[in-house]
């Protein structure tokens, strides 16, 4: 199946988890430590990956980091 996504950035909120978690002063280690508590397994690497938009970010794992993170959805997408 082909990918809905074309060019290089894979996700369109990567740099608003930098710029949340930098804010909180949270390692991304800490992040996906975080997230486990609520059932949303994004090990360092993926949050790595998702911060640089070379990876997809799924809804249950938008909604988790909103929460972590203390922002709404509609926060992670504003530029």
């Amino acid at each position: 199946m082909a990918r809905i996504i074309d060019g290089t950035n894979m996700n369109m909120i990567g740099h608003n988890v930098r710029k949340y978690r930098k804010q909180r002063k949270m390692s991304q280690q800490e992040l996906s430590n975080k997230l486990e508590t609520i059932a949303v397994y994004i090990c360092r690497g993926s949050i790595s990956r998702i911060e640089d938009k070379t990876r997809t970010v799924t809804d249950i794992e938008l909604y988790g980091l909103a929460k972590i993170l203390g922002v709404s959805i509609e926060d992670m997408f504003e530029q």
